[in-house]
């Protein structure tokens, strides 16, 4: 890249970090485009430069956020660990995000998840399931799993315990420190994967 096109990635990048920390912490509806190029350092007009509304910006953090979501879930998935092992590492990587940036996760479920943005993007969010679900059935393959649950159905659940975990932390619900984000991956893990467990299949009534 040239000294311009990295310039203005810095640019856009400071502009997308600034509408993320706005975002979170006043609320989508409630923010300005004036707020968020504040935030950044920037004029008013240059903002618009790289994104032509609000709205643009919440859709490029959702689409720019899920991208990486969708690359560390297929990074897992190609992995040569059991599917137990791949289920704990997508659990790790959404989990720890909570740490790593809590305005993005603040931003992705006040402002994302529950938006009509969803509907537009919701192709994207179906290949991250797609990918725990391929996890699940080659488990099923493999005999690791149980083979009489739908994997579509079990991935919609392992997610949404995640899902929900972030929720709670977002809201203020859940203990979120070091030792309680390890005790909630454990805790998914544990539960779904054992509900997954082949040797159950011989306990159904």
């Amino acid at each position: 890249m040239t000294d311009r096109s990295t310039g203005q990635e810095d640019k856009r990048r400071l502009i997308l970090d600034a509408a993320v920390h706005v975002f979170a912490q006043k609320g989508y509806h409630t923010s300005r485009v004036g707020d968020i190029a504040e935030e950044a350092g920037v004029a008013h007009g240059l903002l618009y430069h790289y994104f032509r509304s609000k709205e643009e910006l919440l859709e490029t953090i959702f689409r720019e956020t899920w991208r990486d979501v969708l690359d560390a879930v297929r990074s897992v998935e190609e992995s040569d660990e059991s599917a137990r092992d791949r289920l704990a590492g997508i659990a790790k990587i959404l989990l720890r995000a909570w740490r790593r940036d809590p305005d993005l996760v603040r931003v992705l479920v006040r402002e994302v998840t529950r938006s009509s943005h969803l509907q537009q993007r919701i192709d994207e969010i179906e290949a991250a399931f797609a990918g725990i679900e391929r996890i699940i059935a080659r488990g099923q393959e493999e005999g690791e799993f149980r083979s009489d649950l739908d994997p579509r159905m079990a991935s919609y659940v392992f997610y949404g315990a995640l899902e929900e975990i972030l929720t709670g932390w977002v809201l203020g619900q859940l203990e979120d420190g070091v030792e309680a984000i390890a005790r909630a991956e454990e805790t998914v893990v544990e539960v779904i994967c054992g509900g997954l467990a082949a040797d159950r299949e011989t306990a159904k009534v």
